[in-house]
């Protein structure tokens, strides 16, 4: 089965094609991280009006480098939700008008599904599994039993993983995205400066990051008041640190507790390199096996959503 799948939820603009859930024919990414950095954040409305501009082109090149054609696809997948409504409709006109023309079935993907299902691409999936939802929207822990069976046993009370690393970024002013820039700072400094972890040893898988997000913009704001430098690197560090303590903490929490044999770490996130060298660390020293994905998968890519459209139109069947 060939799958279209088309995503448009945030500030990339992609189209991909993908055969069975595995073979990537093409994945066709347009980022307007550029245009964005300009006002430190994702600007909606400008974010919808570059999908505008941009899905046929996108279109066209996938078509072109896959060597396939519209009349060749068996199923077109789409992300629906969550995400920017404006650009969310982009990409949800794009495939109506596909599958209306070319009398194509369609499927309307969550986007934290896909995300999840991005890692099909690196390895079959082993149940029971724990998904560690980790981007800028969604801090959660997703049970999975069986494919598509997916059951959130933890989420974020407050602010989500990737918007707080975001945040943190902008109060010592080192630029955006901030997830990154923070992840390379940390690798050069000292967790000397000591944070909060919220609900790490309370019963349950929630998380809180709002904070210790707190704790750092008023740690901040002391050293300026007292006209003194922060260490910078150490602050990333310390933050970091505390951070995926509380991240890998509740993961292996859960995976003694409902017997998992395989984690995936899924969103934005993953490319985090502190956190794949924990996660790596903690799955060989309690045996199960991780797979994050690779870090072109990472970040939103239409890929991923061809792979979540497939089995979720088989589950449907």
């Amino acid at each position: 089965m060939l799958v279209l799948g088309i995503e448009s939820s945030c500030d990339e603009t992609s189209i991909a094609l993908v055969e069975d859930g595995k073979k990537v024919y093409t994945n066709i990414i347009y980022t307007q991280i550029d245009i964005h950095t300009l006002y430190g954040g994702v600007v909606p409305e400008v974010a919808s009006r570059m999908h505008v501009k941009k899905i046929t082109y996108v279109l066209d090149q996938a078509l072109k480098e896959s060597g396939k054609t519209l009349d060749d696809i068996d199923l077109v997948a789409v992300t629906a939700h969550p995400g920017l409504i404006g650009s969310l409709m982009v990409g949800i006109n794009c495939a109506k008008t596909i599958s209306l023309v070319y009398n194509k079935p369609i499927v309307y993907v969550d986007h934290i599904h896909g995300h999840i299902y991005a890692n099909y691409l690196e390895s079959d999936f082993t149940f029971p599994l724990l998904a560690l939802v980790v981007s800028g929207g969604h801090t959660e822990l997703v049970l999975m039993k069986d494919h598509f069976d997916f059951e959130v046993i933890g989420e974020t009370l407050d602010d989500a993983v990737g918007e707080a690393y975001d945040k943190i970024a902008r109060v010592v002013n080192v630029g955006y995205p901030g997830g990154p820039i923070i992840d390379k700072m940390a690798a050069c400094g000292n967790p000397s400066y000591p944070l909060p972890h919220a609900l790490i040893n309370k019963d349950g898988y929630d998380f809180s990051f709002s904070g210790i997000k707190s704790a750092v913009i008023n740690l901040n704001h002391k050293y300026e008041q007292n006209h003194q430098q922060i260490n910078k690197e150490d602050l990333a560090c310390s933050f970091q640190t505390a951070v995926i303590d509380i991240l890998t903490t509740k993961t292996l929490k859960a995976v003694k507790e409902f017997g998992i044999k395989q984690v995936v770490v899924a969103g934005g996130v993953a490319a985090n390199k502190g956190l794949r060298m924990k996660m790596q660390d903690i799955a060989e020293s309690n045996n199960f096996k991780l797979t994050v994905p690779s870090f072109k998968y990472c970040t939103d890519n239409a890929a991923m959503i061809a792979v979540a459209g497939y089995f979720q139109y088989i589950k449907s069947k």
